[in-house]
């Protein structure tokens, strides 16, 4: 039975190069203040990755504002200004054919406290050393 090329490999070179350009044109669009909002321009954003869809359609953001402060706004104020966002990552990253823009919350930094929690805890520290 054949593999289903999309599932059970992980993203292609294709989509993680596609994911990275966004990622690094939203970093910038967003540190220059690029966007007619002066809500989204006070915060700084911090673009931890972009993920595309295997067929590069939709491009998932993981965001997260500097300081963790306003994360539901942040995530609401980047979703209002989508289109905005992508005409100008269109423009800006040369893409023939710029996806849709997700925003989700970048839970990676809240992951790594939790594991360095659960690591420094006394039972498991033990069961390390042994």
């Amino acid at each position: 039975m054949a593999k289903n090329k999309y599932h059970d490999s992980g993203p292609t070179q294709r989509q993680l190069r596609v994911g990275e350009l966004i990622r690094r044109t939203l970093a910038e669009v967003l540190a220059r203040g690029d966007i007619h909002d002066p809500d989204l321009n006070r915060m700084s954003i911090t673009v931890g990755e972009v993920r595309t869809s295997p067929d590069l359609k939709i491009a998932t953001a993981y965001v997260l504002p500097l300081g963790g402060k306003g994360k539901e706004e942040v995530v609401k104020l980047l979703a209002r200004h989508k289109g905005e966002l992508r005409h100008i990552i269109g423009k800006k990253a040369g893409l023939k054919f710029t996806p849709d823009l997700r925003f989700q919350l970048d839970q990676t930094f809240d992951q790594m406290d939790e594991t360095r929690r659960m690591l420094s805890q006394d039972a498991v520290r033990r069961d390390l050393e042994e």
